[in-house]
C-alpha cells in the first residue's frame, strides 16, 4: 500500500488537491445532471404529457448520479489509501463501494430495463432477428 511519507509535502499537497477535484467534479455532474432532468422535465411536460416525459428524465438523472458516485468513489479511495490509510478508513470505503454497487445495479436497472448480465443475451437476440431478417429479404 502506498503512503505519503510526513516529509514529502508536495505529493501530499499533490494527492490532497486531486481528492479535492475528484469531489468537486462528482458533485458538479450530479447537480449538472438533476438541472438537465429539470430542465428536460420542464420544456417537454406540458407538450407531451407527464406520462411520456417521466422515463427520460429519470435516465438522465440515474445517469448523472450514476457518474457523480463514480468521481465521489474515486476520491474516497484516495483519501481512504493515499492520505489517512487506517483500518476504519478502510471500513468507511469498503461501506461507500458496496452502497455504491447497490445504487449503481438498481439504477442500471431502471434506466435500461434489464439486469446487467442481461446485456449479452439480448444483444445475441437483436442480432440474430438482424440476420433473419436480412435472410428474408
Amino acid at each position: 500500500m502506498i503512503t505519503i511519507e510526513p516529509g514529502n509535502v508536495a505529493l501530499d499537497a499533490f494527492v490532497r488537491l486531486a481528492v479535492l477535484l475528484l469531489e468537486l467534479v462528482g458533485t458538479i455532474t450530479i447537480l449538472a445532471g438533476a438541472a438537465a432532468a429539470i430542465f428536460l422535465f420542464a420544456s417537454r411536460a406540458r407538450r407531451l404529457g407527464i406520462d411520456a416525459v417521466y422515463q427520460p428524465v429519470r435516465a438522465v438523472l440515474g445517469r448523472s448520479i450514476l457518474l457523480g458516485l463514480e468521481f465521489l468513489v474515486a476520491g474516497d479511495i484516495l483519501k481512504s489509501l493515499v492520505i489517512n490509510p487506517s483500518f476504519d478508513d478502510l471500513l468507511v470505503l469498503a461501506g461507500l463501494i458496496l452502497v455504491r454497487t447497490f445504487l449503481s445495479v438498481s439504477l442500471g436497472v431502471e434506466i435500461n430495463g434489464h439486469w446487467p448480465w442481461q446485456e449479452t443475451a439480448m444483444a445475441n437476440r437483436t442480432q440474430t432477428k438482424a440476420h433473419k431478417t436480412e435472410g428474408e429479404g
